[in-house]
């Protein structure tokens, strides 16, 4: 099932497994939608329980099929990750040289450029030009008559 995100348009699809599992939530907590949550921003797209049951009518016959699928096909687990202590980190090491490919011969690597900050001298500020009196204005000349 193709959906498009409401937030951020990006379109992404629901699995036959993933429609499954929506249908059935929301027939165990008697919902009127579900939220399907976005990849790319995880916010939550509601998807109306009519529609999810447009794409997949006879759910519950496809559900019980499912479960003999997996029952006949069993998967393994995923081993959980080892975690290893902290003390004992991995010491940093130095890359090995890479080849050219043009060459075959190895390239040296260059020593990273350090960054030179100049100060720039500092301007003085001008004074702020004066305003002109009140009363008077730029564009007129006032004229005395004799």
């Amino acid at each position: 099932m193709n959906i498009r995100c409401a937030f951020c348009q990006t379109p992404y699809t629901l699995s036959r497994v993933d429609m499954l599992d929506a249908l059935q939530e929301m027939d165990a907590h008697n919902l009127t939608h579900y939220d399907a949550h976005c990849p790319r921003c995880r916010r939550a797209t509601q998807l109306p329980r009519q529609r999810l049951e447009m794409f997949m009518p006879k759910w519950r016959d496809e559900l019980k099929q499912f479960e003999a699928e997996m029952k006949a096909n069993p998967q393994q687990e995923a081993p959980l990750p080892t975690h290893e202590p902290a003390a004992a980190a991995p010491a940093e090491s130095t890359p090995a040289p890479v080849a050219d490919a043009r060459q075959g011969t190895p390239v040296k690597e260059k020593p990273a450029r350090k960054r030179v900050t100049e100060k720039k001298p500092v301007a003085k500020a001008k004074p702020a030009a004066r305003k002109p009196a009140a009363g008077t204005s730029k564009g007129k000349k006032t004229t005395k008559k004799k």
